[in-house]
């Protein structure tokens, strides 16, 4: 079952009296798990599809379903507690906040749900995440502190924390040198084989589009390139 799905979806956006036809009709699912890398040129429709997944956005037509629910219709609280429970997000701008140290960075979004956590069991996963990401020498480290890299490695860990079902990464390594971000992919590859969590890009880095297990090429609104349905499509004829 997908754990995704866009069926013919559009999205207009209104500009005075100008209408952007930013998505024109977009269909693809995403398997539990994929690696999956949303590729195209700036305005192709990137940063809009993530929006739509990430049910920050509702599309102008068409359906969006997430983990088996449609996401049309859904008032604000529902589509909030949706968000908060299966989707993390990765900004390429890291969006810590100053003031909170690595692990208060962490755990910022387990404050937020309403489910009680264990305190034990909530400690003991942010240790485990700060751990696998590399940083538990810089666990009280505040973010003026840390490199970029060690940044985005924090924003793995934070978006992490509450189990998403999937991780949303928006141009993830676009503000690190090739280095560096070599290293923030192999982490998330890494995360992606040993949590089986689904981690969806929009980027234009070659790295991950050559890394990815599914690449969906979008083009003036338009997927142009699917590489797991063609691959579906190769081997039922």
């Amino acid at each position: 079952m997908a754990i995704v799905e866009l069926e013919n979806v559009r999205k207009v956006y209104t500009l005075g009296k100008t209408e952007v036809h930013a998505l024109r009709g977009v269909s693809f699912s995403i398997e539990k798990g994929d690696f999956a890398s949303i590729v195209g040129p700036s305005g192709s429709g990137k940063s809009t599809i993530l929006n739509l997944i990430g049910c920050i956005d509702q599309p102008t037509a068409g359906t969006v379903s997430i983990n088996g629910t449609i996401t049309e219709g859904l008032k604000d609280r529902a589509l909030t507690d949706l968000r908060h429970k299966t989707v993390g997000f990765i900004f390429q701008s890291f969006n810590l906040i100053p003031v909170l140290n690595v692990y208060e960075n962490i755990e910022f979004p387990l404050l937020l749900g309403k489910n009680r956590v264990n305190k034990k069991e909530m400690r003991e996963w942010i240790e485990f995440l700060i751990e696998a990401v590399g940083l538990a020498d810089h666990m009280r480290h505040k973010s003026n502190e840390l490199s970029g890299g060690q940044r985005q490695r924090v924003a793995i860990a934070r978006a992490l924390v509450t189990k998403p079902e999937i991780v949303l990464a928006d141009e993830p390594t676009a503000n690190l040198d090739s280095k560096t971000g070599q290293s923030i992919i192999e982490l998330m590859k890494k995360m992606n084989a040993e949590l089986n969590t689904t981690f969806i890009f929009s980027t234009h880095d070659t790295t991950i589009m050559s890394i990815a297990d599914h690449v969906i090429r979008l083009l003036d609104g338009l997927v142009v390139e699917d590489t797991k349905a063609a691959a579906a499509a190769g081997g039922l004829s």
